[in-house]
């Protein structure tokens, strides 16, 4: 006997019009996207709209930032593949609603509303605090390094800049004496009509060259004119010693180390070990709470290191959730004196690792409040609260690079990576919100079917 098979005719027309609406689970991500996005405040997505009639009719903000929030929560960050899976995927077809923008229109759009996903990722925190999800027990601050949208090998080092910039001016002068010459020759054989100008288009793209590498040079002084004038360095000081001055400045006011590096892609990004090596990146911060693992503070930062982000980072948290958390949980990168006062002062309790190389409290710079954490940090309570940590600080860095996919800014610009942090987080948070309160809304039917 033949196998019999299902029916499949897929050139059968439909009789009626579908709704995709029924191919999705009552309970799907793009549901609550869409819920969620609509009880948000976007007056800042219609602003720009407003009062210009004569446009033609633009795709509603709203829609638009439905589907870059459910294609962040989903891996999906091009937007050449956000529009593809407008006609490809049934989740996306549900949230556009029949709307197909361009890559192009996708991509401004984000580009046009960086600065407002940070005012759309704290109204979503706040709510999350509303609903009870975010409790502000403890809170675990951690910083990792993510990749930023530059080659480490479009990056050049302060000396080498010198040495480069001395090269071109070199050979710029010689190849501009032998077109003069050549001019010169060729005006007496062919008269003042010349064409072929390979040696001035040379010229050209050295001189373009030159200007770029002067202009990276010229940033890094500037930074470490910045850094010098922190330090309580003037532009008056020299590399010689007075009485009682003690050692000289290993470079004058301004001048980088030779080892300093200029990226040409993105300025704003800095060379930072990571686990594959040196690469060019942004250091991302984020503050997490401990009861519902959402991410309530965000922020992004130039330095590798996170000392000095502690103090920026707490104050996000209470200006974001307005309330002030009862403990923070912190690794050694946050240890500082100047840390640990400002967790005293706020009145929270902190437990920040001191580093593993001080085998005694003697061991510790000298510092009061170094000192007492380190012996905090000793006792079964504070090995037990920190090891929390782990469970509470890492697993949003692993969600946003495993299941998201998100390694790599696709942005430039500090201020950009900035605000695309913040959709990163958006989106992680919105994923993890859902999912709590399914969770939530399946104990609760549980329980009153036990009952």
């Amino acid at each position: 006997m033949s196998t019999s098979f299902r029916p499949y005719y897929p050139d059968e027309p439909f009789l009626l019009p579908p709704d995709p609406r029924e191919w999705l689970a009552e309970d799907h991500l793009a549901y609550f996207v869409s819920d969620t996005v609509n009880a948000l405040d976007l007056r800042a997505f219609y602003a720009p709209y407003e009062g210009d009639g004569r446009r033609k009719q633009p795709y509603e903000p709203a829609m638009m930032l439905k589907i870059l929030i459910y294609g962040y929560a989903t891996g999906e960050f091009s937007s050449r593949r956000l529009a593809r899976k407008l006609h490809e995927d049934v989740a996306f077809r549900v949230l556009c609603a029949e709307n197909f923008p361009a890559h192009r229109t996708i991509s401004e759009f984000r580009k046009r509303h960086l600065a407002d996903f940070e005012s759309v990722f704290v109204q979503l925190v706040q709510i999350a605090r509303e609903v009870g999800l975010v409790k502000l027990g403890t809170v675990a601050i951690d910083g990792s390094k993510v990749k930023a949208n530059a080659s480490k090998h479009k990056a050049m080092s302060y000396d080498r800049m010198q040495a480069e910039e001395k090269r071109l001016l070199k050979e710029i002068r010689g190849l501009t004496r032998r077109a003069r010459k050549l001019d010169e020759q060729e005006d007496r054989k062919f008269g003042r009509e010349r064409t072929g100008d390979e040696l001035p288009e040379e010229i050209a793209r050295r001189r373009d060259r030159l200007a770029t590498i002067q202009a990276a040079k010229a940033r890094l002084e500037e930074r470490q004119r910045e850094a010098d004038r922190a330090r309580g360095r003037s532009e008056d000081d020299d590399e010689t010693p007075g009485p009682g001055r003690g050692r000289p400045f290993k470079r004058s006011f301004g001048e980088p180390a030779a080892k300093a590096q200029e990226n040409f892609t993105d300025p704003d990004s800095r060379i930072m070990k990571t686990s594959s090596g040196f690469e060019q990146c942004f250091n991302a911060q984020i503050a997490v709470d401990g009861a519902s693992l959402m991410i309530v503070a965000n922020g992004v930062t130039q330095s590798a290191a996170d000392t000095r982000q502690l103090k920026p980072m707490l104050d996000k948290v209470r200006r974001n959730t307005k309330r002030t958390p009862v403990k923070v949980l912190a690794d050694a990168g946050y240890a500082s004196e100047e840390n640990l006062r400002s967790l005293q002062r706020r009145g929270i309790d902190g437990y920040v690792a001191q580093g593993r190389g001080e085998k005694s409290v003697e061991q510790l710079p000298s510092s009061p409040q170094r000192k007492k954490m380190y012996k905090k940090m000793k006792t079964k309570r504070g090995q037990k609260e920190y090891r929390r940590r782990k469970y509470i600080a890492e697993p949003p860095f692993g969600w946003i690079k495993s299941v998201l996919g998100f390694r790599s800014f696709s942005v430039r610009g500090y201020a950009k990576v900035t605000a695309e942090w913040n959709l990163v987080c958006l989106a992680l948070n919105l994923k993890r919100m859902n999912n709590q309160m399914t969770w939530r809304s399946e104990e609760h039917t549980s329980e009153l079917q036990s009952h």
